[in-house]
């Protein structure tokens, strides 16, 4: 098994055997399915995920997120977009009500987690949370690489549409 099917193997089967049971995660005034927190979890509010990525990532038909994304549109807890480079593309972000939903229902449950550190002996929890510190030292670092990438793009994007840049006349 490669490191790469390892990772992809072992962290959904941790997280799955750690996570928050839905109906212990939110608060009673929250009034969302399960399905839509799932959603929620892989939109930000800066950085605008495609439909067509969600609907891959769940499995379901473009008409079929289409529908789902519709409530949380009327919730309020999400907005659409069409993206500017390309009209066929829609955008979808969280508001500032989906985020706070979305972030009050953490994904592993804390003492399930407590749980499973306190079952095994201080070397190998001092290796693992090792392991775990490097591993996310390393997404940051990636995230941080992407977030540049995307701030370059927009900056760019930005300056050649923004038909603010002055030309000088040529000099004799």
């Amino acid at each position: 098994m490669s490191n790469v099917d390892f990772v992809l193997h072992t962290l959904p089967r941790i997280t799955e055997r750690l996570r928050l049971r839905f109906w212990e995660a939110l608060p009673s005034d929250v009034q969302v399915t399960e399905h839509q927190l799932r959603l929620l979890r892989q939109m930000d509010d800066v950085d605008p995920v495609m439909v067509g990525e969600l609907a891959e990532y769940l499995g379901v038909t473009m008409s079929t997120m289409s529908l789902n994304l519709k409530r949380l549109e009327v919730a309020g807890l999400i907005t659409r977009s069409r993206d500017p480079a390309d009209r066929r593309v829609m955008n979808v972000l969280l508001t500032p009500e989906g985020r706070a939903i979305r972030d009050a229902a953490p994904p592993l449950d804390p003492d399930r987690v407590d749980a499973v550190l306190m079952s095994m002996r201080s070397e190998e929890r001092d290796r693992a949370l090792n392991g775990l510190s490097i591993l996310a030292e390393a997404t940051s670092r990636l995230e941080a690489d992407h977030n540049r990438y995307v701030e370059g793009l927009a900056g760019g994007i930005g300056s050649a549409s923004s038909g603010s840049e002055e030309v000088l006349p040529e000099s004799s």
